[in-house]
């Protein structure tokens, strides 16, 4: 211990480490939640409840009841949950207080695709709820603990050289949902909920404004699991978008129709060959996966898909986060953003800065680009031959 530190400093000190050693046991409160279903339970008891008709919409035993009031204390105090009164509930406190749901909550609520709803009514809105039981898994949480030692690996060959992922599997994250049905399961779930909140952020806000990120009669290629899937786009302006998605043929085998009346049409591909020719590419939480090499790959297919819709407003729309592009003094999400870049290390992917987005763009043959903030901590990068 630095002796030249005084009780003023070691005291605040100790406190933000030990907040931070602690910070996994808050993701694994949160998944423990969503599994319990406690959101759901709350919201159909009418947006807030006790502590005791949340154990009783949960099912859970009533002898659970003082663990629950803990749980709900940390996620009160954290601003996932928040309290009828001005006070968070102690934990050993008494029963009369309502726990409310928050916008944050708002969001884990079981949707009509989870495995929970089915004995439960349709709840309305976009669900994260199949995210947190994706992000907060064993698979994923277990690859981070030799983070250290892939750190330490100074293999010369950068193609011999496994991915953090690879070290601690032995297969790519890519590879790993053809051999895991159960990790399939979540990662597709976790995909088609991610591109539905996205889509629909985008077209309402692309509705309720003069921006316009495609024509009326674009036939738009995006990649992706179902990202048009639930997005109302005929709802939004665009009744005679035509949709092709394009992935691989193990995704598109598993693919489903729109269920929102949009022309959806799905193509099984490698965007390393091919893009189908088209008004517009949609790229969304993709170029993040790769490095600079395989993105200008793929960004070049993308020119080459649009030129000849150039007169129509040809452009390659990516969806993506962009490292600094956070309003000044908002912490929460440039520490979102950091979190996320280092939570990409997994896979070997990348959160890029402008400076980093515009040298791929550039490269790969395009002349200009616009940077739109749409998403909160993610933004629409307009890319144009």
């Amino acid at each position: 211990m630095d002796a030249a530190m005084s009780s003023e400093d070691l005291i605040p000190a100790q406190r933000e480490l030990f907040n931070h050693l602690l910070c996994y046991v808050k993701s694994m409160a949160l998944k423990c939640a969503v599994d319990l279903g406690i959101p759901t339970a709350i919201h159909l008891h009418g947006g807030s409840a006790t502590l005791s008709e949340v154990v009783a919409g949960t099912r859970l035993p009533v002898s659970r009841k003082p663990y629950v009031r803990r749980l709900m204390n940390l996620l009160t105090i954290s601003g996932i949950f928040t309290s009828s009164s001005s006070d968070a509930p102690a934990p050993g406190g008494g029963d009369h207080r309502s726990v409310p749901l928050t916008p944050a909550s708002r969001l884990l609520l079981v949707d009509d695709d989870d495995e929970h709803s089915r004995s439960s009514k349709k709840l309305a809105g976009r669900s994260m709820a199949t995210s947190v039981r994706f992000v907060v898994n064993p698979l994923l949480v277990n690859t981070f603990f030799d983070m250290h030692a892939w750190l330490k690996d100074d293999n010369a060959a950068a193609a011999a050289k496994p991915t953090l992922f690879e070290m601690a599997h032995g297969c790519s994250r890519h590879e790993m949902p053809r051999k895991n049905a159960d990790d399939n399961a979540l990662y597709n779930g976790a995909m088609v909920a991610a591109s539905r909140m996205a889509m629909d952020i985008v077209l309402r806000e692309v509705a309720g404004s003069k921006r316009r990120l495609w024509r009326r009669d674009h036939q738009l290629v995006g990649r992706g699991r179902q990202p048009w899937q639930g997005v109302g786009s005929h709802r939004c302006g665009f009744p005679h978008l035509k949709c092709t998605v394009l992935d691989l043929p193990h995704v598109v085998s598993q693919a489903r129709s729109a269920d929102d009346g949009t022309p959806v049409q799905f193509i099984a591909g490698d965007m390393f060959k091919f893009i189908p020719k088209a008004d517009a590419v949609l790229l969304k939480w993709v170029l993040h996966c790769w490095g600079d090499d395989d993105c200008v790959k793929v960004l070049r297919n993308c020119k080459e898909a649009i030129l000849p819709a150039a007169e129509r407003g040809g452009k390659v729309i990516i969806i993506d986060a962009v490292m600094g592009a956070c309003p000044h003094g908002d912490i929460a999400s440039m520490e979102t953003l950091a979190l996320y870049d280092v939570y990409m290390m997994h896979m070997d992917g990348v959160e890029r800065d402008e400076r980093g987005w515009e040298k791929i763009i550039l490269e790969a043959g395009f002349r200009r680009y616009k940077i739109v903030s749409l998403l909160g901590f993610q933004s629409v990068i307009e890319v144009y031959p």
